[in-house]
């Protein structure tokens, strides 16, 4: 018989699981119907530079993709980060998200070039990263150094994502959201 400890955790990562799930959920639903149905016309919904009505990007971009493969390239480092974020606190995941949506997405809004378009949950990848790698850095704390090395260790690599290498990905959507999530490390460190 499970005590209520262990009921409360299975509650925890079952509320994990539909929380991610259903971002998830959002961004497939989205890409199947912008597919099959739409001729991909939803992608201008994305963040366009210094463009009043491109400012509605910053909310819609992350769950838009040019395409399936864009879409699984972000699905599971979306899924495995975005847990790793909530492990602490449920409320983490939301702070770090609304953090990096706005930083990052002003960031591509005001720096990026015009005339272009800006999709992806990449952003969100990024802020992801950025808090977990630098959470250890503002907390000095051992469990969340251990987790800021382990992320390091599993998706350090993608750090050169946020300098400018290949046309067609959104180097600056990398680099503001790495800058969201490094804001809210800081912005949600707990001090010993």
């Amino acid at each position: 018989m499970p005590n209520d400890q262990t009921k409360g955790i299975v509650q925890e990562v079952k509320t994990q699981g539909v929380i991610l799930l259903g971002f998830v959920g959002l961004m497939w639903g989205l890409e199947i119907i912008d597919q099959f149905l739409l001729d991909n016309s939803l992608n201008s919904l994305g963040i366009r530079p210094r463009s009043l009505s491109g400012l509605w990007g910053i909310l819609f971009a992350p769950f838009l993709h040019g395409n399936f493969v864009h879409l699984i390239g972000n699905t599971v480092p979306f899924l495995v980060l975005g847990w790793l974020v909530m492990l602490r606190e449920i409320s983490d995941f939301f702070v770090v998200t609304i953090t990096t949506l706005l930083i990052g997405g002003l960031g591509v809004w005001l720096f990026a070039a015009p005339g272009t378009v800006h999709i992806g949950a990449s952003g969100l990848v990024f802020g992801y990263l950025g808090y977990l790698l630098l959470r250890g850095y503002f907390e000095r704390s051992a469990v969340a150094v251990f987790f800021s090395v382990l992320v390091g260790v599993l998706y350090g690599s993608l750090i050169w994502g946020i300098f400018p290498a290949q046309l067609g990905i959104s180097w600056q959507g990398h680099l503001f959201g790495f800058g969201g999530g490094a804001l809210a490390a800081r912005l949600l460190a707990r001090r010993p």
